[in-house]
């Protein structure tokens, strides 16, 4: 018997008894989640009922007939009579405003003689694409042109991209043998869907030649299953497609013909202010609902959950609303009114909250809409459909509840079940979204080579332990502990263990709160992705949280004012795009703004924007530029302005700002000099020995440390591709005199970059300048079409050092180790005599970062008792006391092995060693 059917037989042997969860599993021995499980599917199939109170009880139902299913369950409601039913499109928020022509079109594409027509619904992530689609259907099925046993057929695209074979077998079927495992014969999407509809999400996924396959279809209604080419099977299907993409760009023309119906929906701020507000009428509705409570919420939330929504939409809106209602109910558990406040709003819509500065007009319009509260009652809301593919499979609020039961027996404090419950409440909703083409938060450069799971797990674990970071380190620690987490998995599942390490051990140890810390993501770690992490993990794990603990320095504000109605937003909201930052407050200034009125709103946006570091005001001319003074007088906040503002000042203020080093007055002065990002033409450059394969050479002290860093970085953009258009030599300056003529006779090296020049018929790029530069301009250098940038001022060098540290090393917090590593190399600059005065500092500094790193991962360097060093002891003394200092300030020892590479930068910037000319001879 199965174990449904067994909680079934319980509950009618004692049907007047009500059975808590907990009851249910001791009687049938089975675990509580398991339970819990079954219980709720049971309730949802209208065979159970759940009764209020604490603990949640339930009891058996009576046999009930199809119409009387409730609306949230497998069926569409039955309720809803007379030409309502018969016209669902009649309930579409918007039906006759924003998507008036999109019903009109839908409504024509299903009652179409003699079997419809076939329609592309195009439209961004989020905007209500799956939703349409399943109206159509429902639609169809309420004027009896489709059997009210039907089921649509749903088939994403993107599922299968990458293996066009097993995509043509999910959507034609294939026969015995057709490929290998395919034991038995098996019905394609096609026949299922024959007499009713396919919904074919993300078609522009299509390759070629399945969109060939479906037009082929299309026209003649016939198509073969894999294996079969020889025989002909019919099929009558109403074809319904969806993109977020340009059609014309992404499908055959040929395919684009044959579907005479395209619907265009509207974005989420296109619709009017009215249908915004009936949305998230709905979706708190459809919470209300779940919770079976009233929800009430402050105008100041319906404002930031509206002004909020940009790349998602409605799934957005939806995804967050049901975050914030998951959130209110954790908190109010007992209440019978879920109150949803500013304090409930998790740290991004927070933010957003703060910085209501865009759609002015829409804004406004939205305040004078709003009454103080909105409250919603469960009964207030008519389910049109039965689910969309925003629809959670589950009811969130039951796992609240009953995890909240079950750990209020267990006696743990309230603080500590909202924290457990909080985290679950995330993994579940980003688990869940990450499927439907957004997270809740987007990380698109990480997500390039961390999977979207880990990076949410991380994102919740950071979240979890509520880690003091550094101002604008948060999103660095997430980046860090996604590829640790990432690295992680991939070595434990390959059966690969990391080997201990007593001094990484020693300095968790020193750090017992962040040690804690640690042994509880180890903990999840092993939960969440089924692992056995061995204990020593959190040794490592807390070296990583403890660098990015809060720090010494506190980031510069910025604020941008400019004169129009949309001026400074634009210019603010491209440069968040850019650099995956929060926009900063921008200011417009219509032209009918008095100097008075402007004034005020930027004083209010300077107070906003201070974190202790001052204030940098960016503004485009006239009565702006003179407000500085003022400001400093009137806030107190330190202020400094610069006019004729552009987007590529405004880009380049808000990165340099992003580096905590940066002081306010250097970032003034900075930009003062800025004169944009510059590229100038040349002719390209030809290699005279084009039969040999082409090579860029990478020189380090080690060949261990930044040399392979500069292999990873030329190599990034080319991993997934077999056109990688050169190698990379990784070489060491001890072993460079015996290897660099083979290498020479074996490849065309087309560059060099590192610490010192090999003084070859080729390009040589010095290490800040390829860094600061990076891998994607290198193919422009190469070919002479990029200037590259030279380090004239110590604030770039400094910057250039926290910039690769951040991108390079795992284990070290930039912005606080990198500082540290300036000064040393300042310290030890008295022995340099070159023209060049920061590339000592920046080689040295980017050694060092390698050398901090080795140390910890328990990888020593290999020998230096190869390298040429022209030093007397005397002045090998003196470097030693500066790297005592050093020792003690980053709590390590440094071994003599690396001692020696110190000394050997030392004396080959001094000019006692000529470059590689004595390597060579």
């Amino acid at each position: 018997m199965e174990r449904k059917e067994e909680i079934i037989h319980l509950l009618s042997n004692q049907p007047e008894k009500p059975f808590t969860t907990r009851e249910v599993a001791e009687s049938l021995d089975i675990q509580r989640s398991n339970a819990s499980s079954y219980l709720n599917e049971l309730t949802g199939e209208g065979r159970l009922t759940k009764l209020g109170g604490r603990p949640v009880k339930y009891t058996l139902n009576e046999p009930i007939s199809p119409s009387s299913i409730p609306a949230d369950t497998a069926h569409p409601r039955s309720e809803t009579t007379g030409d309502n039913q018969r016209d669902v499109f009649s309930q579409v928020i918007g039906h006759n405003g924003s998507v008036k022509n999109a019903v009109m079109q839908g409504k024509a594409s299903i009652l179409y003689p003699p079997n419809g027509l076939n329609t592309l619904i195009t439209g961004p992530t989020g905007s209500g694409k799956s939703f349409f689609a399943n109206t159509m259907f429902q639609f169809a099925k309420n004027q009896g042109l489709i059997a009210a046993d039907k089921e649509l057929q749903v088939f994403n695209c993107a599922d299968y991209a990458k293996n066009p074979e097993l995509l043509m077998s999910h959507l034609f079927g294939y026969t015995a043998g057709a490929f290998t495992g395919a034991t038995t014969e098996k019905d394609g999407l096609i026949q299922q869907a024959d007499g009713g509809m396919l919904f074919l999400d993300e078609v522009h996924r299509l390759p070629p030649e399945g969109q060939e396959m479906i037009f082929y279809f299309m026209d003649t209604g016939q198509y073969s299953r894999l294996g079969e080419a020889d025989r002909k099977l019919h099929a009558s299907v109403r074809i319904v497609c969806a993109t977020t993409e340009d059609p014309k760009s992404t499908l055959l023309e040929t395919f684009i013909r044959r579907i005479p119906i395209n619907i265009q929906l509207p974005t989420f701020k296109q619709r009017p202010v009215s249908e915004q507000i009936d949305l998230l009428k709905l979706m708190v509705g459809l919470e209300a609902k779940r919770i079976n409570r009233k929800v009430s919420m402050s105008k100041d939330v319906v404002r930031t959950l509206i002004s909020h929504v940009d790349y998602g939409n409605i799934g957005q809106l939806k995804s967050n609303i049901q975050l914030l209602c998951a959130r209110g109910f954790m908190n109010q558990l007992h209440n019978n009114v879920i109150e949803l406040t500013t304090h409930e709003l998790p740290e991004n819509l927070t933010r957003s909250f703060i910085a209501m500065t865009s759609d002015r007009s829409a804004s406004s319009e939205l305040i004078r809409r709003l009454e103080p509260t909105l409250e919603i009652h469960p009964e207030d809301v008519d389910i049109i459909l039965d689910r969309d593919s925003y629809e959670l499979p589950y009811n969130i609020y039951d796992i609240i509840a009953d995890k909240a039961t079950l750990l209020e027996e267990e006696q743990i404090d309230q603080e500590t079940i909202n924290q457990y419950i909080s985290t679950d409440i995330n993994l579940h909703l980003k688990s869940f979204y990450k499927n439907q083409g957004f997270a809740l938060q987007t990380t698109s450069k990480l997500a390039e080579v961390v999977s979207l799971e880990v990076i949410d797990f991380a994102r919740d674990v950071l979240a979890m332990t509520d880690l003091e970071t550094a101002p604008g380190q948060s999103g660095s620690l997430l980046y860090a502990l996604s590829l640790h987490v990432s690295s992680l998995i991939g070595k434990l599942r390959d059966g690969q263990l990391r080997p201990f390490n007593a001094r990484v051990r020693d300095l968790a140890l020193n750090t017992p709160d962040a040690l804690r810390q640690a042994e509880v993501i180890r903990h999840r770690i092993a939960d969440y992705f089924n692992l056995a992490v061995p204990e020593s993990e959190a040794y490592y794990l807390t070296v990583l949280l403890t660098s990015f603990k809060t720090d010494i320095t506190q980031q510069v504000g910025i604020v941008l004012a400019a004169h129009g109605p949309s001026t400074a937003s634009s210019m603010a909201k491209v440069v968040a795009e850019l650099l995956e930052t929060p926009p900063i407050p921008a200011i417009d200034m219509p032209l009918s703004m008095s100097p008075t009125e402007a004034y005020t709103k930027i004083k209010e946006a300077v107070k906003q924007a201070d974190d202790g570091s001052g204030v940098l005001l960016l503004v485009d001319m006239g009565s702006l530029a003179t407000f500085g003074t003022k400001l400093e007088l009137e806030t107190g906040v330190k202020v400094r302005s610069l006019d004729m503002v552009s987007t590529g000042i405004v880009l380049e203020a808000v990165r340099k700002a992003s580096m905590t080093t940066t002081t306010l007055d250097e970032l003034h002065q900075s930009l003062k000099h800025f004169t944009g990002y510059h590229q100038i033409n040349a002719e390209p450059t030809t290699s005279p020995n084009h039969l040999k394969e082409s090579a860029i050479l990478a020189i380090c002290a080690s060949g261990e440390g930044t040399a392979k860093k500069i292999k990873e970085i030329v190599e990034k953009p080319y991993a997934n591709k077999a056109n990688m258009p050169y190698q990379v030599i990784v070489m060491s300056a001890v072993n460079l005199q015996e290897h660099l003529p083979s290498v020479l006779s074996r490849y065309n090296i087309i560059a060099s970059t590192g610490i010192i020049d090999p003084k070859i018929a080729a390009p040589f790029i010095p290490l800040e300048t390829f860094i600061n530069m990076g891998a994607s301009q290198l193919n422009q250098l190469l070919l002479g079409t990029h200037d590259p940038t030279e380090i004239t001022d110590q604030t770039q060098a400094q910057q250039l050092i926290q910039s690769y540290i951040e991108e390079n090393h795992l284990y070290l917090n930039p912005a606080r180790i990198a500082p540290i590593l300036w000064n040393f190399t300042q310290q030890l600059g008295d022995w340099r005599t070159d023209d060049k005065p920061f590339t000592f500092h920046i080689n040295l500094a980017l050694h060092l970062a390698g050398t901090v790193e080795r140390i910890l991962t328990d990888s020593p360097i290999e020998s230096a008792s190869e390298l040429p060093i022209n030093l007397t002891e005397h002045a090998k003394h003196q470097i030693d006391q500066h790297i005592i200092a050093l020792e003690r300030k980053l709590l390590l020892t440094l071994s003599d092995e690396e001692k020696e590479y110190i000394y050997y930068y030392v004396s080959k910037d001094t000019g006692e060693i000529d470059e590689l000319d004595d390597l060579l001879d």
